[in-house]
C-alpha cells in the first residue's frame, strides 16, 4: 500500500477517536476517574509476583531448614488484600466505564433521530432505509459495546507493560532485556498485521448496511417480487451482498484473531526463554529461586499486556469503522436553523408561484419557471402525465425542498421568510402513500394536536366513512393499530384523510388520495373531501379526471411546464393536451 494511502488511514483513524472522545466530553470526569480506576487496579495486580517472590524464598528457605511461618503468613494476607483491592476497583472501573460507553451510544442514537428531522429530504433520496437503520443500530451497537472493551483494555495493558518493565528491570536486568526483546518482535509482529485490518472492518459496516436494506427492500416489497417472479433475482443481489459481507468479516475478524494469537505465542515463546535463562542464572547463583518464580509472573503479564493491546486496537478499528458512519451521517449539512414559533394567524389561502425554477439534481430542472396564481378559496387541480412535476410542485409549496429560483408566496409573504413550521401548519396534505405508526387509532389521526375531544373525532370518521370500521373495533379509538397490513388500503387512506381533516388547515392539498379506495368509498371520500375543502386553497393533484371535474381551475403540466389552464368544460372544448388525457382515460366514441 502506498505511503500516502497508510498514511490517509491513520489520520482517519486518530481523527475519529478525537472526534469520539469529544463526543463524550459530557462525562470526561467519569472517564477520567475509569482511567485512572484501570491503572490503579493495573498496578495492585503488579505488586503480586513482587511479593510471591518474597513468599517463595521464604518457603524454599523452610524447606531447607526451618520455616518462618509468621512471615508466610503476613506475606500472605498482604497478597490477599492486594488482589481483593484490585478486583474491587477494577470492578468500579468497570461499572464506570460501561456507564460511560452506553450513555455515550444513548446520545447517538438521540442525535441521529434528532438529524433526521434536520437535515434535507435529498439526503433520504441518495441512502437506503436499510443502511441509515444499520447506522442507528449496527453502528452505534458497536460503539456502545466495544468502546467499554477497547479503552479499558488499553489502560490495563499499558499500565500492565509499564509496570511490569519496571519491576523487571529492578530485579534483573538480564531477564528483563530478555522480556524486551521478546516483548518488541511480537509487538512488531502484531503492529504488522493490525495495520491491514482497519480496510476490512470499514468494508464489513458498509457491507452490512447494504445487507439490511436489501433485507428491509425485500421484505416491504415481498409480495411483488413474488407476483413476478423476482425470488431468482433477488437471491442473487442477496448472495452478492452476502458474500461481500462474508469476505470482508472473514478478512477483519481472521486477521484480528491472527494478532491476538500471534501475541499469545510470543507471550508463550518468552515465558520458556526466561524460565530457561532463569534457571541458568540461579545455578550460577545471580539470582533467588523467588525472582524466577516472579519474573515468570511478570514475562506472562508483560507480553500477555501486548496481546491485550492489539485485541484493543482490533476492537478500536472496529469501534473507529462504525463512528465514522456515524459521524458522516452527524456532520452532513442541515437545513438552517429557523424560529418555529406560531403564525400570526390562520391563512386567507392565496397562493403564488412566480417563475419558479428546480432540479433535484443541480443542472438538470425538472420545473421550468413555473408561475400560478390561486385565489383564495378556490379549487386547483394540477393534472398532467407521470413524472411531469406535479408533486414536486407541491413538494416546493410545502418546503420540502428549496426553488433553485423564482418565489412561492402565501398572502403576499414569500414562504422562505417563514419556518418550514409555519408554512406547514397552514396546510392539511394527504400523500398518495399512507403511513401508519404502531400506536392507538386515536393518536395516528390526532397526531401532535392536543385537546381533540370524542365528538370531534366521531365527526371527522363519519365524514370520511370510517364510523364502521371504528364500531367494529374492540376498543374504539383507543384499539392499538399496527402497520402489519392488518387493515386494507383503503381504510389506510381514510385514516389519512382524517388526519388531515382533524386540525382544520387553512389549506389543504390532495395528492392523489383515492387512488387506493374502490368506487363507493370513493365516492363518499370525494364527498366529504368536497366539505373538507369548502371555503379553503385547496390543490389536488389527480390522475383520474373524473376526480377533479368540479376544480375552479385545472393546471395541466407538461414537463415540468404549464400548457393549458382553465376549466374541465373549457379545456375539453379546446381539444389541447388535456383532451388528449381525458381521451386516453375514457372511451370517446363519435356519434
Amino acid at each position: 500500500m502506498p505511503a500516502g494511502k497508510q498514511k490517509a488511514k491513520a489520520e482517519d483513524f486518530t481523527g475519529t477517536w478525537k472526534n469520539i472522545l469529544r463526543y463524550i466530553r459530557r462525562y470526561r470526569y467519569v472517564f477520567v476517574i475509569a482511567v485512572v480506576l484501570s491503572a490503579i487496579s493495573s498496578v495492585l495486580a503488579l505488586l503480586g509476583p513482587y511479593f510471591i517472590s518474597d513468599m517463595t524464598d521464604l518457603i524454599k528457605e523452610g524447606i531447607e531448614g526451618e520455616m518462618d511461618i509468621d512471615s508466610v503468613r503476613r506475606l500472605g494476607m498482604i497478597l490477599l488484600c492486594v488482589y481483593v483491592a484490585s478486583g474491587i476497583v477494577h470492578f468500579v472501573q468497570s461499572f464506570m466505564m460501561a456507564t460511560v460507553s452506553q450513555r455515550s451510544a444513548q446520545m447517538f442514537r438521540r442525535d441521529i433521530t434528532r438529524k433526521f428531522n434536520r437535515i434535507p429530504l435529498d439526503y433520504f433520496d441518495k441512502s437506503s432505509k436499510g443502511d441509515l437503520m444499520s447506522r442507528v443500530t449496527n453502528d452505534v451497537d458497536t460503539l456502545g459495546n466495544s468502546m467499554n472493551q477497547c479503552i479499558g483494555s488499553v489502560v490495563s495493558a499499558a499500565t500492565t507493560m509499564a509496570g511490569a518493565l519496571i519491576l523487571m528491570l529492578y530485579m534483573n536486568l538480564q531477564l528483563a532485556a530478555l522480556a524486551i526483546a521478546v516483548g518488541v518482535i511480537g509487538f512488531g509482529l502484531v503492529k504488522l498485521v493490525a495495520k491491514h485490518t482497519q480496510i476490512y472492518f470499514k468494508s464489513q459496516q458498509r457491507n452490512l448496511g447494504a445487507m439490511n436494506g436489501l433485507v428491509e427492500e425485500q421484505y416491504s416489497g415481498h409480495t411483488v417480487v413474488t407476483i413476478y417472479a423476482g425470488q431468482s433475482e433477488a437471491m442473487e443481489r442477496f448472495d452478492r451482498i452476502n458474500e461481500d459481507l462474508a469476505k470482508s468479516a472473514f478478512r477483519s475478524q481472521f486477521l484480528g484473531g491472527i494478532s491476538a494469537h500471534l501475541s499469545g505465542l510470543i507471550s508463550n515463546t518468552g515465558y520458556v526463554l526466561v524460565c530457561v535463562t532463569g534457571a541458568a542464572l540461579y545455578m550460577d547463583g545471580v539470582i533467588s529461586f523467588g525472582v524466577i518464580v516472579a519474573f515468570m509472573i511478570f514475562v506472562k503479564m508483560f507480553t500477555g499486556s501486548f496481546s491485550q493491546m492489539s485485541y484493543a486496537v482490533v476492537t478500536m478499528q472496529s469501534v473507529a469503522a462504525a463512528a465514522e458512519r456515524v459521524f458522516t451521517f452527524l456532520n452532513y449539512d442541515e437545513m438552517p436553523k429557523e424560529d418555529d414559533s406560531p403564525t400570526a394567524g390562520r391563512a386567507a389561502g392565496r397562493v403564488e408561484f412566480d417563475r419558479v425554477s428546480f432540479g433535484y439534481v443541480p443542472g438538470k430542472e425538472i420545473i421550468h419557471e413555473f408561475s400560478a396564481v390561486v385565489e383564495p378559496g378556490r379549487k386547483v387541480a394540477i393534472v398532467g402525465p407521470t413524472g411531469a412535476g406535479k408533486t414536486t410542485i407541491i413538494n416546493l409549496l410545502m418546503r420540502f425542498y428549496e426553488v433553485d429560483s423564482g418565489e412561492i408566496r402565501i398572502d403576499g409573504v414569500p414562504i422562505t421568510s417563514m419556518s418550514r413550521g409555519q408554512v406547514r401548519e397552514q396546510f392539511g396534505m394527504v400523500l398518495q402513500e399512507t403511513w401508519m405508526f404502531e400506536g392507538t387509532l386515536r393518536e395516528n389521526i390526532v397526531m401532535n394536536r392536543e385537546d381533540v375531544s370524542d365528538d370531534r373525532l366521531d365527526e371527522v370518521c363519519a365524514a370520511v366513512g370510517l364510523s364502521h370500521f371504528v364500531a367494529a373495533l374492540p376498543n374504539g379509538y383507543d384499539t392499538v393499530m399496527k402497520d402489519d397490513g392488518s387493515m386494507s388500503a383503503g381504510q389506510r387512506q381514510q385514516i389519512a384523510i382524517a388526519r388531515a381533516m382533524i386540525g382544520d388547515p387553512a389549506m389543504i392539498i390532495m395528492d392523489e388520495a383515492t387512488s387506493s379506495v374502490d368506487p363507493l368509498t370513493e365516492k363518499l371520500i370525494q364527498e366529504a373531501a368536497d366539505r373538507m375543502m369548502e371555503g379553503r386553497t385547496s390543490f389536488v393533484i389527480a390522475h383520474r379526471l373524473s376526480t377533479i371535474e368540479d376544480a375552479d381551475i385545472i393546471i395541466v403540466v407538461k414537463d415540468g411546464r404549464i400548457v393549458e389552464t382553465g376549466t374541465h368544460g373549457s379545456l375539453l372544448s379546446a381539444g389541447g393536451f388535456y383532451r388528449q388525457l381525458f381521451d386516453s382515460q375514457f372511451s370517446v366514441i363519435d356519434d
